[in-house]
Protein backbone atom coordinates (compact mmCIF):
# COMPACT_ATOMS: atom_id res chain seq x y z
CA UNK A 1 0.00 0.00 0.00
CA UNK A 2 1.33 3.45 -0.96
CA UNK A 3 1.94 5.84 1.71
CA UNK A 4 -0.47 8.83 2.41
CA UNK A 5 1.23 12.30 1.11
CA UNK A 6 2.47 14.57 3.36
CA UNK A 7 0.60 17.10 4.60
CA UNK A 8 2.14 20.66 4.47
CA UNK A 9 0.45 23.40 6.01
CA UNK A 10 2.13 27.07 4.47
CA UNK A 11 1.01 29.97 6.26
CA UNK A 12 -1.09 32.36 4.35
CA UNK A 13 -1.18 36.52 4.27
CA UNK A 14 -2.86 37.72 1.69
CA UNK A 15 -0.10 40.42 1.54
CA UNK A 16 2.41 37.83 0.48
CA UNK A 17 0.56 35.73 -2.03
CA UNK A 18 3.71 35.61 -4.10
CA UNK A 19 5.98 34.09 -1.42
CA UNK A 20 3.43 31.49 -0.91
CA UNK A 21 3.16 30.42 -4.62
CA UNK A 22 6.88 30.34 -5.09
CA UNK A 23 6.84 28.49 -1.48
CA UNK A 24 4.31 26.12 -2.72
CA UNK A 25 6.10 25.53 -6.11
CA UNK A 26 9.45 25.27 -4.68
CA UNK A 27 8.01 22.46 -2.78
CA UNK A 28 6.45 20.54 -5.71
CA UNK A 29 9.29 20.95 -7.88
CA UNK A 30 11.57 18.82 -6.01
CA UNK A 31 9.49 16.65 -3.75
CA UNK A 32 10.25 13.00 -4.91
CA UNK A 33 6.60 11.68 -2.66
CA UNK A 34 3.49 12.92 -2.95
CA UNK A 35 2.09 16.45 -0.95
CA UNK A 36 -1.15 17.34 0.43
CA UNK A 37 -0.32 21.13 0.24
CA UNK A 38 -2.70 23.30 2.50
CA UNK A 39 -3.24 26.83 2.42
CA UNK A 40 -3.26 28.28 6.02
CA UNK A 41 -5.90 31.15 5.79
CA UNK A 42 -6.82 32.94 9.02
CA UNK A 43 -9.76 34.52 6.96
CA UNK A 44 -11.22 30.75 6.03
CA UNK A 45 -10.04 29.31 9.32
CA UNK A 46 -12.18 32.49 10.79
CA UNK A 47 -15.20 31.75 8.61
CA UNK A 48 -15.13 28.01 10.05
CA UNK A 49 -15.19 28.98 13.40
CA UNK A 50 -12.23 27.46 13.75
CA UNK A 51 -9.88 30.49 14.42
CA UNK A 52 -11.15 33.34 16.81
CA UNK A 53 -8.11 35.40 17.90
CA UNK A 54 -9.07 38.82 18.22
CA UNK A 55 -6.48 41.81 17.36
CA UNK A 56 -6.81 45.56 16.82
CA UNK A 57 -4.78 47.87 14.84
CA UNK A 58 -2.24 50.10 16.57
CA UNK A 59 -0.76 52.91 14.75
CA UNK A 60 -0.09 50.54 11.73
CA UNK A 61 0.80 47.83 13.89
CA UNK A 62 -1.62 44.90 14.83
CA UNK A 63 -1.77 44.28 18.56
CA UNK A 64 -3.06 40.47 19.69
CA UNK A 65 -5.59 40.82 21.87
CA UNK A 66 -4.99 37.65 23.85
CA UNK A 67 -1.85 39.40 25.34
CA UNK A 68 -1.99 42.72 24.35
CA UNK A 69 1.37 42.41 21.90
CA UNK A 70 2.71 42.76 18.87
CA UNK A 71 2.22 40.50 15.61
CA UNK A 72 2.78 40.77 12.24
CA UNK A 73 1.44 37.51 10.05
CA UNK A 74 -2.27 36.11 10.00
CA UNK A 75 0.07 33.02 10.22
CA UNK A 76 1.64 33.80 13.68
CA UNK A 77 -0.98 31.85 15.33
CA UNK A 78 -2.60 29.70 13.01
CA UNK A 79 0.58 27.68 12.56
CA UNK A 80 -0.53 25.86 16.27
CA UNK A 81 -3.68 24.77 14.42
CA UNK A 82 -1.84 21.54 12.40
CA UNK A 83 -2.15 19.36 14.94
CA UNK A 84 -5.22 19.87 15.65
CA UNK A 85 -6.36 20.18 11.93
CA UNK A 86 -4.52 16.67 11.18
CA UNK A 87 -6.99 15.39 13.90
CA UNK A 88 -4.52 14.54 15.82
CA UNK A 89 -2.91 11.81 13.82
CA UNK A 90 0.44 11.24 11.92
CA UNK A 91 2.90 13.75 10.57
CA UNK A 92 2.74 16.99 9.00
CA UNK A 93 4.93 20.03 8.45
CA UNK A 94 4.09 23.47 9.10
CA UNK A 95 6.58 26.33 6.98
CA UNK A 96 6.41 30.02 6.75
CA UNK A 97 5.01 31.30 3.79
CA UNK A 98 8.80 33.24 2.68
CA UNK A 99 11.06 30.02 2.17
CA UNK A 100 12.00 28.55 -1.01
CA UNK A 101 13.00 25.19 -0.90
CA UNK A 102 16.31 23.59 -3.01
CA UNK A 103 15.88 19.89 -2.05
CA UNK A 104 13.40 17.17 -1.48
CA UNK A 105 11.40 17.69 1.45
CA UNK A 106 11.55 13.88 1.57
CA UNK A 107 14.73 14.01 2.84
CA UNK A 108 12.78 16.20 5.75
CA UNK A 109 10.06 13.82 6.16
CA UNK A 110 12.51 11.07 6.65
CA UNK A 111 13.99 12.74 9.65
CA UNK A 112 10.31 12.18 11.84
CA UNK A 113 11.24 10.24 15.21
CA UNK A 114 8.27 9.15 16.96
CA UNK A 115 9.65 10.26 20.38
CA UNK A 116 9.50 13.87 19.59
CA UNK A 117 6.03 15.68 19.51
CA UNK A 118 7.82 17.96 17.03
CA UNK A 119 10.84 18.95 14.95
CA UNK A 120 12.67 22.16 14.48
CA UNK A 121 15.99 23.95 13.65
CA UNK A 122 16.70 25.23 16.81
CA UNK A 123 17.61 28.65 15.87
CA UNK A 124 19.64 31.27 18.42
CA UNK A 125 17.81 34.22 17.04
CA UNK A 126 18.33 37.83 19.17
CA UNK A 127 17.37 40.20 16.66
CA UNK A 128 19.36 43.19 16.68
CA UNK A 129 16.49 45.40 14.09
CA UNK A 130 13.26 46.38 15.71
CA UNK A 131 11.08 46.65 12.50
CA UNK A 132 10.68 44.31 9.77
CA UNK A 133 11.55 45.30 5.98
CA UNK A 134 7.46 45.26 5.61
CA UNK A 135 7.42 47.94 8.41
CA UNK A 136 6.55 45.08 11.29
CA UNK A 137 7.75 44.78 14.24
CA UNK A 138 10.60 42.58 14.87
CA UNK A 139 9.45 40.70 18.35
CA UNK A 140 11.99 39.41 20.92
CA UNK A 141 11.10 36.05 22.47
CA UNK A 142 12.22 32.86 23.55
CA UNK A 143 12.86 30.08 20.86
CA UNK A 144 12.49 32.80 18.18
CA UNK A 145 12.01 31.37 14.62
CA UNK A 146 11.93 27.70 16.21
CA UNK A 147 8.42 27.96 14.62
CA UNK A 148 8.55 29.00 11.27
CA UNK A 149 9.77 25.49 10.16
CA UNK A 150 7.94 22.86 12.53
CA UNK A 151 7.79 18.50 11.38
CA UNK A 152 4.72 18.03 13.73
CA UNK A 153 4.01 14.62 15.50
CA UNK A 154 0.67 15.69 15.36
CA UNK A 155 -0.02 12.13 17.37
CA UNK A 156 2.21 12.20 19.88
CA UNK A 157 0.02 12.48 23.52
CA UNK A 158 1.98 15.49 24.31
CA UNK A 159 0.58 17.82 21.36
CA UNK A 160 -3.16 16.60 22.44
CA UNK A 161 -3.37 19.70 24.84
CA UNK A 162 -2.42 21.77 22.00
CA UNK A 163 -6.48 22.44 21.24
CA UNK A 164 -8.17 25.51 19.07
CA UNK A 165 -9.64 26.36 22.67
CA UNK A 166 -5.88 26.79 23.64
CA UNK A 167 -4.91 27.90 20.26
CA UNK A 168 -7.00 31.10 20.35
CA UNK A 169 -6.37 32.18 24.34
CA UNK A 170 -2.52 30.93 24.64
CA UNK A 171 0.00 34.09 25.01
CA UNK A 172 2.17 34.56 22.27
CA UNK A 173 5.18 33.93 23.79
CA UNK A 174 3.59 30.64 25.18
CA UNK A 175 2.65 29.06 21.72
CA UNK A 176 6.17 30.15 20.30
CA UNK A 177 8.33 28.89 23.02
CA UNK A 178 6.92 25.42 22.63
CA UNK A 179 6.22 25.70 26.37
CA UNK A 180 3.86 22.58 26.24
CA UNK A 181 6.22 20.63 25.58
CA UNK A 182 9.60 19.23 27.96
CA UNK A 183 12.78 19.92 26.29
CA UNK A 184 13.37 16.27 25.58
CA UNK A 185 10.45 15.83 23.39
CA UNK A 186 11.65 18.95 20.72
CA UNK A 187 13.57 17.45 17.94
CA UNK A 188 16.60 19.05 16.36
CA UNK A 189 16.20 19.48 12.33
CA UNK A 190 19.82 20.12 10.38
CA UNK A 191 20.11 24.24 9.95
CA UNK A 192 20.02 23.81 6.39
CA UNK A 193 16.39 23.56 6.36
CA UNK A 194 15.68 26.58 8.08
CA UNK A 195 18.76 29.12 6.68
CA UNK A 196 17.74 32.46 7.72
CA UNK A 197 18.61 34.80 4.91
CA UNK A 198 20.56 38.63 6.37
CA UNK A 199 20.78 36.69 9.50
CA UNK A 200 22.52 33.13 9.78
CA UNK A 201 26.02 32.76 8.42
CA UNK A 202 26.45 31.55 5.22
CA UNK A 203 26.76 27.41 4.75
CA UNK A 204 29.20 25.71 2.08
CA UNK A 205 26.43 24.66 0.12
CA UNK A 206 23.12 26.02 -1.19
CA UNK A 207 20.48 25.63 1.90
CA UNK A 208 17.66 23.17 1.46
CA UNK A 209 15.43 25.59 3.38
CA UNK A 210 16.35 29.88 2.23
CA UNK A 211 13.58 31.56 4.56
CA UNK A 212 13.63 35.02 3.47
CA UNK A 213 12.37 36.24 7.31
CA UNK A 214 13.81 39.91 6.89
CA UNK A 215 11.60 39.99 3.62
CA UNK A 216 11.04 38.51 1.11
CA UNK A 217 13.18 39.83 -2.50
CA UNK A 218 10.26 41.83 -3.63
CA UNK A 219 10.33 44.14 -0.66
CA UNK A 220 12.21 47.37 -0.31
CA UNK A 221 16.38 46.89 0.88
CA UNK A 222 15.55 43.20 0.13
CA UNK A 223 16.33 42.89 -3.73
CA UNK A 224 20.22 41.96 -3.15
CA UNK A 225 19.24 39.91 -0.34
CA UNK A 226 21.68 36.13 -0.47
CA UNK A 227 19.99 33.53 -2.65
CA UNK A 228 17.62 36.49 -3.81
CA UNK A 229 18.10 35.79 -7.62
CA UNK A 230 16.97 31.81 -6.81
CA UNK A 231 13.55 33.16 -5.61
CA UNK A 232 13.28 35.77 -8.20
CA UNK A 233 13.70 32.89 -10.78
CA UNK A 234 11.29 30.80 -9.11
CA UNK A 235 8.99 33.16 -9.46
CA UNK A 236 9.64 34.11 -12.96
CA UNK A 237 9.21 30.03 -13.92
CA UNK A 238 6.42 30.23 -11.80
CA UNK A 239 5.08 33.36 -13.50
CA UNK A 240 5.45 31.71 -16.97
CA UNK A 241 3.93 28.33 -16.25
CA UNK A 242 0.43 30.08 -14.88
CA UNK A 243 0.63 32.38 -18.18
CA UNK A 244 0.89 29.11 -20.31
CA UNK A 245 -1.69 27.40 -18.19
CA UNK A 246 -3.78 30.26 -18.62
CA UNK A 247 -3.79 30.98 -22.67
CA UNK A 248 -6.61 29.64 -24.39
CA UNK A 249 -6.18 27.36 -27.36
CA UNK A 250 -6.75 29.56 -30.50
CA UNK A 251 -10.53 28.06 -32.83
CA UNK A 252 -10.11 27.25 -35.84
Amino acid sequence: MNAPPLSVYIGYDKREDAAYRVCKASLETHSSIPLRIVRLDADLLRNMGLYRRGWVAQEGQRIDLADGRPFSTDFAFTRFLVPALSLYQGWALFCDCDFLFTADIAELAAMANERYAALCVKHDHIPAETVKMDGASQGRYRRKNWSSLVLWNCAHPANSCLTMYCVNRMPGRWLHGFDWLRDELIGELPPSWNWLARVNEPLPTVPKGIHFTLGIPTMPGCADTPYAELWRAALASLAATEERGNEQPSSR
